[in-house]
């Protein structure tokens, strides 16, 4: 098992990428032990004290004006876990569980959260010897912090709740004790420290980023085929266009396409005397769209990577100045946007390449392709329905990407009256990847068939690789068959990252 030492502050996105595709697990760096005490000290002389502190000796939410006494702070913590252990619907997968765990735990690394040291120690044990929580996936609107579900995650530090353990669901302090591992009992303002935070939004939303980079990745490499398939110019792609109006993705997206496509025979074949000046706008314009999807992206990559390494509960231990200070960090709207950004980008990557599939399928766009791309129409129906498929799912992402931190509404007796969304915001980011990459899948299908009937012309070196892994999982296309099994290989080998694997060319980096 991979082990990573994480900076709170300083980690980047590779290390949380290990994180989310590789599980690993994590343990901050010693160094940041010394400011998790010093703020744990703190939290402890204000809840023996007479002065009120927020979540530390009063209540939460719109009960945080009433006093509780000194006796009754562990009892006040343990109390709100399992209170707001409210969680609904499907269980979160458990990379993503693993991914916010691992969040908690470099929030907390910032010395600001007031928590034991031992709190950090037990969250690192549990991702090692995977002790993951169960977290009901919906529930949190995005403020006062992801309260359900990291209420669900804190459950099981305190012998509550339920973990997977080696497959098996347990009740929480059994999937501890399994593992070797004890329960801690919380002390003042732990409980708070826990579920006070974006963590969840976050972990989403990242998870999000990195499954749609790889998508767009595939994208290049999938659009490429298709311009050989319909025989594309490849003259968009010269490097002075895009220089001359500067956008990086816009660049990188073109610089990738040209180099994918370098050395095919299709290309050279129709580069002198061909009857078309221009190809459609969803083969010209290609480094346009998907590469300022990429910028935006990478624009969101920049918030969700502050966010990652930030201090988000409340309130904030600022042992510099000797306060504990109340604020609004727990407060996801970086998040919301950023996950808004991304169903954006992630919309219009599946808009375009559906209209790609749409091309190559019809005879009167396709320069010369048969019909729906089977040797037979008529008799077959070829590729017809699964450019359909695509169709709805093209339609199913637009409606999603239609922005959710727009739709605040107050909750708890009004005290939090305006949040962000971004939990359901970040969330669905799981649902349009899998919309996106059934459609790169189909797009692939016919692209490569495309391809084949160009014989004895054939594709760039590359291009030929990538048809050739194809062909290990889908046979080409002859007659109608069954064709379910042949869409869910296409859609495997894009989502696995398996099919970028067959490229030379030098693919653009997410920062």
């Amino acid at each position: 098992m991979t082990i990573l030492t994480l900076e709170p502050g300083q980690t980047g996105l590779p290390q949380l990428e290990m994180v989310y595709w590789q599980e690993a697990s994590v343990r901050l760096d010693p160094s940041c032990r010394q400011g998790v005490e010093k703020a744990a000290s703190r939290i402890k002389a204000a809840a023996a004290g007479d002065v009120p502190v927020y979540g530390v000796n009063t209540g939460f939410g719109k009960l945080a004006s009433l006093k509780i006494d000194a006796a009754d702070t562990a009892t006040l913590q343990r109390n709100l876990i399992l209170s707001h252990c409210c969680g609904v619907g499907d269980a979160m997968p458990r990379r993503i569980v693993r991914l916010m765990m691992s969040l908690k735990l470099l929030s907390f690394g910032r010395g600001a959260s007031g928590v034991r040291w031992k709190l950090v120690e037990l969250m690192q044990a549990m991702l090692e010897k995977g002790v993951t929580p169960v977290v009901p996936a919906q529930g949190s609107v995005g403020a006062s912090g992801d309260l359900a579900p990291l209420s669900h995650m804190t459950a099981v530090v305190i012998g509550e709740g339920e973990a997977d353990y080696q497959g098996d669901i347990l009740p929480g302090s059994e999937a501890l004790k399994r593992a070797g591992l004890s329960p801690i009992e919380l002390g003042p303002k732990e409980g708070l420290a826990f579920i006070n935070g974006t963590q969840f939004s976050t972990a989403y939303a990242l998870a999000g980023l990195f499954e749609v980079w790889r998508a767009a990745s595939n994208a290049l490499l999938i659009s490429a085929l298709s311009t050989d398939a319909i025989m594309g110019s490849t003259a968009p792609l010269q490097p002075e266009i895009h220089m001359l109006r500067g956008h990086r993705g816009q660049i990188d997206a073109a610089n990738t396409m040209r180099s994918i496509l370098a050395q095919s025979e299709i290309r050279e074949s129709h580069r002198d005397d061909d009857i078309r000046v221009q190809d459609p706008y969803c083969i010209r314009c290609q480094p346009q769209v998907t590469g300022a999807a990429m910028d935006v992206l990478r624009q969101a990559a920049q918030t969700l990577l502050i966010e990652a390494n930030a201090a988000t509960d409340n309130p904030l231990v600022l042992t510099e100045a000797g306060l504990i200070v109340s604020g609004g960090n727990f407060h996801a709207e970086p998040v919301g946007f950023a996950a808004d950004m991304i169903a954006l980008a992630l919309s219009e990557i599946g808009a375009i390449s559906q209209r790609r599939i749409a091309l190559m399928v019809d005879p009167a766009l396709s320069f010369d392709l048969p019909a729906f791309l089977t040797p037979a129409p008529g008799l077959n129906s070829g590729l017809m329905i699964a450019e359909v498929t695509t169709a709805a799912l093209m339609s199913e992402n637009k409606h999603l990407a239609n922005p959710c931190v727009t739709d605040s509404t107050p909750t708890s007796a009004n005290q939090e009256d305006h949040v962000s969304m971004a939990g359901h915001g970040a969330r669905r980011l799981s649902r349009m990847v899998e919309n996106l990459n059934h459609i790169l899948g189909v797009e692939l299908l016919c692209a490569a068939r495309g391809v084949e009937f160009r014989a004895p012309l054939q594709t760039s070196p590359q291009l030929q690789k990538t048809i050739a892994r194809l062909r290990q999982d889908v046979s080409s296309l002859q007659e109608d068959r069954y064709m379910a099994p042949d869409l869910k290989a296409a859609k495997e080998l894009v989502a696995s990252g398996i099919l970028l694997e067959t490229l030379s060319a030098e693919l653009p980096e997410l920062m």
